[in-house]
């Protein structure tokens, strides 16, 4: 499934890239289908066009034979999956394709002690702020290296995720000891850094403005 294989490939590469397009899927979960959907090119040695049910059911067997996890195991069939449904209609192929139940597993959750432990090891203030940002508002990292000052409203104590997983907005709670670090750090950050950065990726905020949280 490689731009840079022959050149039979490419439409059918060009096809599924469209029909994820059309369906608004996010550029990860596009890599995710095309790099599975590769990889089953590879083990078939051939063009997924002429794959038959028999092939499907034997390379599920390869990647459960050859120690994949069983979330890897599922994303990869899952964009398998979207080639035989959406792309290729074919639903025979489909009917072969099923998904193993991961064991669920409880979560180790630190103690409140070991938490203050972590954050006073933090190298620096930014590094103690992005960590209580993920660990007290529960937000992903992502979300941390994103946030925006306009997204933080420290009169309601709240902070809004704009477009995170799933293309999703939500509100977190945002804790006063949080809030009075993220005030901390941004009388601390270094106000070279806002020079080539645009108003609207700031936020709305100005720089020393503290008012907007």
């Amino acid at each position: 499934m490689n731009i840079q294989q022959s050149t039979d490939a490419i439409p059918l590469r060009a096809r599924m890239i469209a029909d994820m397009s059309a369906r608004n899927l996010g550029p990860a979960s596009q890599v995710g289908h095309l790099r599975a959907c590769k990889r089953f090119a590879a083990w078939l040695e051939r063009s997924p066009e002429t794959a038959e049910p028999d092939d499907v059911r034997d390379f599920q067997q390869h990647l459960v034979e050859t120690g994949t996890s069983i979330c890897t195991r599922n994303r990869t069939m899952t964009g398998v999956k979207f080639l035989f449904r959406v792309t290729l209609r074919r639903h025979d192929l489909v009917a072969e394709i099923f998904s193993l139940k991961e064991p669920v597993k409880i979560p180790q959750v630190l103690s409140r002690n070991e938490v203050k432990r972590i954050l006073l090891m933090a190298p620096s203030l930014k590094a103690r702020v992005m960590l209580s940002l993920a660990y007290g508002c529960g937000m992903r990292a992502g979300e941390v290296v994103r946030l925006r000052v306009g997204d933080i409203d420290g009169e309601q104590k709240i902070i809004r995720i704009v477009q995170s997983k799933g293309r999703k907005d939500r509100n977190v709670m945002l804790p006063g000891d949080i809030l009075g670090l993220l005030r901390d750090w941004w009388k601390d950050r270094p106000t070279s850094q806002d020079q080539d950065v645009a108003g609207p990726r700031r936020g709305r905020t100005r720089p020393g403005d503290l008012s907007g949280i």
